[in-house]
Order: structure tokens, then sequence, then C-alpha cells
């Protein structure tokens, strides 16, 4: 197990990377801390937890919202927790997000923790302090950015995921690779077998490295004024699609990359075979690439978009793999794109 801390401006987080949730007792004090888990992870782990106080939520994205939020908060006033108490939300990227979201809000902050279970929520939804719900057909409208006290990483819970889970987690690691780290995208080409069969070893070298990416960049700008804007690398066009089709994260990400590789070679002369490059990878990783979405209904979503001001959105572009670049484009502009994908 590798304990590491980073001091971000208002809060001091420690990673515990490789340990157990059998240890969670380790690092809070079981007496002091309420559990919120989706029912997959109570299914799952629960026994493991039986000693815990615990909510149970439903799972799945859909669930991301203000109801959840007001029945993880009616669990704490049942729990009595006060100012000291400490939520930990041990789950996928929706429980990491609304646990957040519900004890930055709770008698205006209480403490809280994650144990990421999920591939995705490992290399991405965990780490970082965005915490929130979706409200109507808008992706995270609302929300804090506020950093946990702790993530414990247990490289055993994303083993027990589906398939079509396990290759959802990928794509934010292709995104890491695309954004900012070409050495990533060559070993995630040449290690697709065996991350593919979740070989452990590969498995703690992708999250290791996509934990260090994403915690430079949030260290380097931490609310999002500058360089923190690549992390959104294909999500602009990914949330909307995500909305509209109802599929997980990870699939509507993969096909907001390409569509920004396509406008970043239109715009800023992105090559053509470095988007082919990115296809290949995207596909043999088992994610979708073609962009089928109605048009206007995207646009839509686009101008309610966070990134917008005024009459532009902030796009992430990519001047290279490895290299991205963040660029005002016209919302006029993004929607003559959009019409050419």
């Amino acid at each position: 197990m590798k304990k590491i801390t980073h001091n971000f401006q208002q809060q001091a987080t420690t990673y515990y990377l490789g340990e157990s949730l059998l240890q969670l007792g380790n690092h809070v004090d079981i007496n002091r801390a309420v559990l919120v888990i989706d029912e997959n992870v109570e299914r799952y782990h629960g026994h493991h937890l039986h000693n815990w106080r615990k909510i149970v939520v439903p799972a799945g994205e859909e669930v991301k919202n203000m109801a959840t939020t007001e029945r993880i908060i009616d669990g704490l006033i049942q729990f009595e927790a006060d100012r000291k108490t400490t939520l930990v939300g041990i789950g996928g990227g929706m429980i990491t997000d609304v646990a957040g979201f519900a004890a930055s809000i709770y008698m205006r902050g209480i403490p809280f923790g994650f144990v990421p279970s999920t591939l995705l929520a490992q290399v991405d939804a965990s780490i970082g302090g965005k915490n929130g719900v979706s409200h109507g057909k808008h992706k995270n409208l609302l929300g804090i950015i506020r950093q946990p006290e702790f993530i414990l990483f247990d490289y055993a819970l994303p083993l027990t995921m589906p398939d079509e889970e396990w290759h959802n987690g990928f794509a934010e690691i292709i995104k890491y690779a695309c954004i900012m780290d070409a050495p990533l995208f060559d070993y995630l080409e040449a290690n697709r077998v065996k991350a593919l069969a979740r070989d452990v070893e590969v498995l703690e070298y992708l999250v290791e490295k996509s934990v260090a990416a994403k915690t430079t960049v949030v260290l380097e700008d931490e609310f999002e004024n500058g360089p923190r804007r690549w992390l959104n690398f294909g999500h602009t066009l990914g949330h909307a699609v995500e909305k509209l089709e109802h599929i997980a994260h990870g699939k509507a990400v993969a096909i907001g990359m390409v569509a920004a590789a396509r406008f970043s070679e239109n715009l800023i002369g992105f090559p053509n075979e470095q988007t082919q490059r990115l296809i290949r990878l995207i596909s043999d990783y088992q994610l979708p690439v073609a962009f089928t979405s109605d048009k206007e209904a995207v646009f839509d979503i686009f101008r309610l978009d966070k990134k917008r001001e005024k009459d532009t959105i902030h796009f992430v572009l990519l001047e290279k793999i490895g290299k991205a670049t963040t660029i005002p484009v016209p919302i006029a502009d993004l929607k003559l794109l959009l019409q050419e994908l």
C-alpha cells in the first residue's frame, strides 16, 4: 500500500493506493462515520461492512439527482450525524459525486472520503473534488468543488465489474493519454490484451498513472480557470450524448473524444492519421466511436454547458496526441461543426 498526501487549496487529501476495503477502519473511526453505498456494492461487498452505519441508495447515473441527495441527508439525520461525522462514499462515480455533494451541504459541510469501486471512479470521478448532481437533461449542473479527506483505492473492487463496465473505465484513461501523456497512449496500445483480461499489474499501473495525471492538473488549477479544462476533452459533446442516449459515461466520452478530434482537425490542424489512431485505440477497448445522436438536441444541451461564456464555449482540442489546448469556439461555429459529423 502506498500512502500519498496532496495539499489542495482548502483541504489535504490522502490517497491510500492498493489498500483493502477491509482496512477502512484504519483510516476512519467506525463510530464517527456513515457510509453511502449503492445497491450493487451492498450486494457484492456489504457483508464486509455489516458493523458500519450505512445508507443504501439505488445504483445508476439516472439517480444522480437532488432526490438521492435528500435521501442521504435524511439518513444522516436519522443517524444523528453531527459536524464531526465523516461521510464515506463507496461505489462508482455516481456515488462519489452525490456523497461528496451531500457532505458539502449537510450542516454547511462535514468531512468525507471515498472508496471508488469501479475502474472509472478510480481513475477519474473520485479525484479532484468535483461533487454534484444532474438536473433535468443537464449533467452535473448543480455542484461544488470540495476535496475529500481521503481516497482508498482497493484494486480488487473493479475486478467484480461486468465486462461492459470494465471497458467503460478505459475512456478516461485514454483521455489522459490524449491530453498529456503520449507514452501512456503507447502503453495502452501495447498492453490491450492484458488490460482487457483484467491483469492486476496492468490495472495498478493504469490507475496510478491516471491518478497522478489528474492530480497534477487539479493541483495546478483546482477551480478550473485554465489547464483543468483539458480534463473535459471529449466531455462537452459526451455529456450531451450520455443524456440523450442514456448510455454509460465512458461510452459517451469515447464518442465525444472522436468528435473532438475531428473538430481539432478542422480548427487547428490536428493530423487525420492521429484521429484514425485514436479511433483504433477506442475501438480496441470495445468502446463506440460513431456519433449518431440528434444534432439539434445536442446543440440545445451545448447552450447550457457549464463552460459556455456568452456566445462561446471553451472547447478542448488536440494539437497532437499527448498535447491538448483550449480555445473559445463560437456556439454558431460549433453548430456547423456538428452538422459535419
